[in-house]
């Protein structure tokens, strides 16, 4: 399927590794230009040299916990053209006690995994509005709707992006620019598999082991019983990122394996 893809620029934040990484390199292979994105730069200019396609990836550090990182993210990329798409998909998670969150926990995760993406979407959104035509894109979770005990602070900021990303939509109604979320269920990054990989340290048993442990007794509403890939998320968010997707806004879209128990 063509996406018509072809030479929109598309920005997407912390794009150097996991589901940012996967989703980069999907629109770039669908001929987008794509605006790679970390805080550490050699790291950012070597996965856009890996992505291939030269001349159409391009690498900007900038750490987007602070509005001048942002503001230089984006005075970069319209350096190379208007910008058509935003993927708000930076952000952190951490397993925690809830009694151990403290305060400061609480102000960096909504920090980071929240307000990184208003402050994207604020300087994205005008230039989008004028033209005639975008592409918004908030990375959520499942976790936003079924709430992981384990990391209570992380699902509260997921929860936030659906309410952004709802009220952002219709902020933009009838401008021909399209603000969606999207809900990964539990997915292999890199991330994900550190986690696992010290957590089966530490009980002694292979990483298959875990990992089957965990759909047994963590999340064991799951209908897929495995992780999804990266690149299975990066298709979903491809195609709201294309002009196919003129009728799709306002929505939360899931890539969950089936695990929140819901028909919508």
């Amino acid at each position: 399927m063509n996406l018509k893809l072809e030479d929109k620029l598309a920005i997407v934040t912390g794009s150097t590794d996991g589901i940012g990484k996967a989703i980069a390199a999907r629109l770039a292979a669908e001929g987008a230009q794509v605006v790679i994105n970390g805080r550490n730069r050699e790291k950012a200019e070597r996965v856009a040299a890996d992505l291939g396609h030269p001349g159409r990836v391009h690498a900007v550090a900038a750490d987007l916990s602070g509005a001048e990182g942002v503001r230089g993210l984006f005075a970069a990329a319209r350096k190379i053209a208007p910008i058509d798409i935003l993927v708000n998909n930076f952000g952190i998670f951490e397993p925690k006690p809830f009694e151990l969150i403290s305060d400061e926990d609480w102000l960096r995760f909504f920090n980071l995994n929240v307000l990184s993406a208003v402050r994207c979407s604020r300087e994205a959104m005008g230039g989008m509005r004028e033209r005639g035509w975008g592409r918004i894109l908030f990375i959520s979770s499942e976790s936003g709707i079924n709430i992981p005990v384990e990391m209570v602070h992380y699902g509260m900021t997921k929860t936030a992006l659906l309410a952004v990303s709802r009220g952002l939509a219709k902020t933009l109604a009838g401008t021909g620019v399209t603000v969606n979320a999207l809900l990964p269920g539990p997915t292999w990054t890199e991330g994900v598999a550190e986690f696992v990989g010290r957590l089966a340290q530490e009980r002694g048993i292979a990483v298959e082991q875990m990992k089957e442990d965990f759909f047994r007794s963590a999340r064991p509403g799951s209908l897929i019983r495995r992780f999804a890939a990266p690149e299975e998320v990066a298709n979903h968010a491809a195609y709201l990122c294309s002009p196919l997707a003129d009728a799709t806004t306002g929505a939360a879209h899931r890539v969950d394996g089936g695990l929140v128990d819901s028909c919508c």
